[in-house]
């Protein structure tokens, strides 16, 4: 049985509308911009139905930094699947040159996204999907590096590739280099 009230709290995916609302406002205005008020606005909603998925604004930049991470594994993934030019199997240096491009590539493509994943505002551990999502993202690196690397050395090698075009990819999201720039350091 359905009520008025129902029928009209009905949205369709109304957490996938208020975290794509949080990324035009990030987009827009910066993190600060970023409130469920004005995601609720855009998303065509009361200022109370982002409570039903969201417990405050930290946990929808939390929802939004995870999709990030998302975002950037399947980046990573794909550049990890793409066929090396020469027609044969990609080397793990050159697949992790791949990737690296990819995560230029995807900081360059949306800054504002790209920061708050990395910049320091939200704490991973108080959001499990957050952390899961992260985790996954690195993930794919230290897979590729596993490749090539023995057992042992695979996680400071695979800090190591992350530092780099870590560091670089901030350069990029800050405009202080282009990504063609950044990238021709991978090379």
């Amino acid at each position: 049985m359905s009520t008025s009230s129902e029928t009209a709290y009905h949205h369709g995916d109304l957490r996938r509308s208020l975290i794509a609302a949080a990324h035009e406002l990030l987009r827009d205005g910066g993190v600060e911009a970023v409130t469920l008020r004005e995601a609720a606005r855009l998303a065509g909603v009361s200022h109370n139905a982002p409570y039903r998925h969201f417990a405050g604004r930290e946990a929808l930049l939390a929802a939004l930094a995870a999709e990030g991470f998302r975002g950037l594994r399947r980046a990573l993934d794909e550049a990890g699947r793409a066929a090396p030019s020469a027609g044969r199997a990609a080397m793990p240096a050159e697949r992790l040159t791949d990737l690296g491009r990819a995560y230029l590539r995807f900081a360059d493509a949306d800054r504002p996204v790209f920061r708050l994943m990395f910049g320091g505002t939200l704490e991973r551990a108080a959001h499990p999907d957050l952390a899961e999502a992260a985790a996954q993202a690195f993930g794919a690196l230290r897979d590729v590096v596993a490749a090539g690397e023995p057992a042992a050395g695979t996680e400071r090698e695979s800090l190591r590739a992350w530092a780099l075009v870590h560091g670089l990819a901030h350069l990029v999201a800050d405009r202080q280099i282009d990504a063609a720039r950044a990238e021709a350091c991978l090379a």
